[in-house]
């Protein structure tokens, strides 16, 4: 008998909580509760708000025009291996990514600055933002820039909006019982970095954000596995867990993670039993998970690993026609159900 574990989402409190913007099941009962009624839906020519993927697209003659747009309110603005500048910019070219189209034709850039805020900060955000967009190959094209009170705001506010071509969209909902699930590299890099030096933990190890632009790593994935790579998902807010539960949940799987094939930096490792975490929960902001038919699994995880970003990617996960909805992770002593976060360990990571 095949076991589901499809969970409602919650009813959304009458006020909005951080958790609500963290990721996982309280984020997105507030986006079908509320964000995306009466939007776009899905139709034969678009994939609309009611997909809840990491964009959206529309049919343009034999191609597919994709869109995606994102905030950026990550405290501090600057962290080990990044800043808010880096960050706006390989988020949204990430979102891209995981719809299929790492090729991107142009990137628009908003910033709402708080008064006072330091010009040499800025100018160091712009710098990191162009080194960023060289590394992606994705120029931005056009912007907006506000200035509110002191106060009004906490020092820097980006968004970042992002269009690419695609022949074939890829959907974070194309899995099937026995594909195989890659992740392209160490997890929880990101979160943990972000932990240490907003709370000054003094840890040992290097720590630093995974933040960077997978679309090259993407492009080589498609590349070498063709239409037999069904799924992309990056694990952002709520990591690996709450990304894979997503895909689960969408496509009508399960999915068996097997913990010894999780790629997990020594530093990263050591900070989570600290603090008590687990890295499967905790957030990246440059790695992406890839669904792929069995048959072309080899193949895929070859090409990652030829990549300089993808040296250290790692088959994590079969699905299974078992645990609909849900995430098993076997230890090598027993099997145990991998909760979803409500909400992500550290808000505004991102």
């Amino acid at each position: 008998m095949t076991t589901i574990l499809r969970r409602p989402t919650p009813p959304i409190d009458a006020r909005i909580g951080l958790k609500h913007g963290a990721g996982g099941r309280s984020m997105r009962a507030l986006i079908e509760q509320v964000l995306a009624r009466g939007f776009a839906a899905d139709g034969p020519d678009r994939i609309g708000l009611s997909a809840l993927d990491d964009g959206a697209a529309f049919r343009v003659g034999e191609q597919w025009l994709v869109l995606t747009t994102d905030s950026h309110v990550v405290q501090p603005p600057f962290f080990p291996g990044g800043d808010i500048g880096r960050l706006g910019v390989c988020g949204t070219v990430n979102d891209l990514a995981m719809m299929g189209a790492p090729d991107v034709l142009g990137l628009t850039c908003a910033v709402i600055l708080e008064e006072g805020f330091p010009r040499a900060d800025l100018e160091r955000v712009h710098a990191s933002m162009r080194v960023a967009c060289e590394e992606a190959g994705a120029p931005i094209v056009t912007g907006d820039t506000k200035v509110m009170g002191r106060g009004e705001i906490d020092g820097i506010v980006l968004n970042t909006s992002g269009v690419a071509l695609t022949r074939r969209v890829v959907r974070d909902n194309g899995l099937r019982p026995g594909d195989r699930v890659i992740v392209t590299g160490t997890i929880g890099d990101h979160g943990l970095a972000i932990m240490a030096v907003r709370h000054k933990l003094a840890l040992d190890g290097a720590l630093r954000s995974d933040v960077a632009p997978v679309n090259g790593l993407v492009r080589a994935a498609l590349a070498a596995g063709g239409d037999e790579v069904v799924a992309l998902k990056d694990p952002t807010r709520g990591g690996v867990a709450s990304a894979l539960h997503e895909m689960a949940s969408k496509a009508g799987v399960g999915v068996l993670v097997e913990e010894a094939a999780l790629p997990v930096t020594d530093a990263v490792r050591a900070a989570a039993e600290l603090l008590g975490l687990e890295p499967v929960q905790v957030a990246n902001e440059g790695k992406a998970l890839v669904g792929v038919r069995p048959g072309a699994c080899e193949r895929v995880l070859a090409a990652l690993r030829a990549h300089p970003l993808g040296a250290d990617a790692a088959v994590i996960g079969t699905c299974v026609d078992d645990f609909v909805g849900g995430v098993v992770l076997d230890t090598g002593f027993g099997r145990r159900l991998l909760a979803e976060p409500d909400g992500e360990l550290l808000p505004r990571i991102c």
